[in-house]
């Protein structure tokens, strides 16, 4: 997997910081509609239904997207990270994260991806991609094998350099094409392809949705379920990995 140093946990904890700065005389139990009368007041950026009960007693969850926190239910304290319940071993904001990107990725139009298809569905995966990528093109390069599998590619372009870079514009390109599957398969070996002029805005609403789910570099798989898999698999690596969220 090819990394881009990220800011995102950075910017979600600049959000949150002004929870801890009111001095909070509340009792010991406000409940989940006061908490969320709190948070919201005091960050705009957080919505009310993105506050919830959380897996344990005497605190509540903030999600954003795929960042997870949690403020104490009497809105005194807030701890950003992962929780687990140490006698199953699950991480239990993991679980929360996945449903978040589960929700995320399902609300957006499938027409607005690029889909390679197989010829009998079995499962459906939403990959995001960059063009330039040494292992996004190499995942790409074995497309016919995840088809064989029954899996459903569901690419959305995410240049990791972010806008104004070169593969930026190569994905505005190839979303301007005629043909965005052949194009994209073109681009992912520096070969030429016909583009047009056309509305590109679909690249930055995939790079902000890259950004929601918790993206931090490419090839990243998130499944039906909303797990991430980070990084390339082989197709018969991710038909296990399905089998095993089934």
């Amino acid at each position: 997997m090819e990394w881009k140093k990220s800011t995102f946990l950075h910017a979600f904890l600049l959000v949150l910081l002004p929870i801890f700065l009111p001095k909070l005389t509340f009792g010991d139990d406000i409940g989940l509609q006061e908490i969320r009368q709190i948070v919201t007041n005091m960050s705009t950026d957080i919505k009310a239904d993105q506050v919830l009960k959380s897996p344990v007693d005497g605190w509540y969850t903030i999600k954003k997207g795929a960042y997870i926190a949690y403020i104490s239910e009497d809105g005194r304290h807030l701890i950003q990270g992962d929780m687990y319940n140490l006698e199953t071993q699950v991480n239990l904001s993991e679980d929360i994260r996945n449903d978040s990107r589960r929700e995320i990725v399902s609300a957006y139009p499938l027409r607005d991806m690029i889909i390679f298809k197989p010829n009998k569905k079995t499962h459906a995966v939403t990959v995001f991609t960059d063009v330039d990528c040494t292992f996004c093109r190499r995942l790409h390069s074995q497309i016919d094998d995840y088809l064989a599998e029954g899996i459903e590619i569901r690419y959305l372009l995410y240049p990791r350099n972010g806008p104004q870079s070169e593969s930026w514009v190569i994905a505005e390109q190839v979303w301007c094409s005629n043909d965005r599957n052949e194009a994209l398969t073109l681009a992912k070996i520096d070969q030429q392809f016909d583009s047009r002029d056309c509305d590109s805005s679909p690249i930055s609403e995939h790079y902000m949705l890259g950004q929601d789910v918790g993206l931090q570099g490419t090839p990243a798989i998130v499944l039906e379920d909303g797990t991430m898999v980070n990084g390339y698999v082989t197709a018969a690596e991710l038909s296990r990995i399905i089998s095993l969220s089934d």
